[in-house]
């Protein structure tokens, strides 16, 4: 399976413990691909950089977290230019279909509500946690 994880999700891992960590330890642990782009990985260390998460985490932590994902992951290069939801989770979107994902892991609203986007799922962590359980 091809996986595209929101930030929100990477965030929720790297600051606390709990089902979006467990979620991520069972995907790379199994045969599956972390698709990553370059907006994803500027977008986390933008928001990993705020001071409300630095309350949780040091910057060597999460520079660490970031530096796992990057190499267990794949880089996409992210070519398309669609604007579906023209908000930043348009990112997340063109990640997932430019890098042939089957699988977007969100707690966004906007994303969720889609439910699909050109044969991609988009699920919560719950659901998929309770899929590979």
């Amino acid at each position: 399976m091809r996986i595209v994880f929101d930030t929100n999700v990477l965030i929720s891992a790297l600051i606390k413990d709990g089902k979006p960590g467990e979620l991520i330890d069972a995907l790379l642990t199994k045969p599956h691909t972390l698709l990553i782009s370059r907006s994803i990985i500027r977008e986390f260390s933008r928001i990993a950089a705020d001071e409300r998460i630095r309350r949780y985490v040091n910057p060597e932590d999460a520079t660490a977290f970031l530096r796992m994902l990057v190499g267990r992951g794949e880089i996409v290069r992210v070519t398309s230019r669609f604007r579906l939801l023209k908000t930043p989770d348009d990112t997340i979107l063109r990640t997932a279909y430019d890098g042939q994902a089957n699988l977007i892991v969100t707690g966004d609203r906007h994303l969720l509500k889609l439910r699909q986007f050109k044969g991609i799922r988009i699920l919560t962590v719950s659901e998929v946690l309770k899929e590979i359980r």
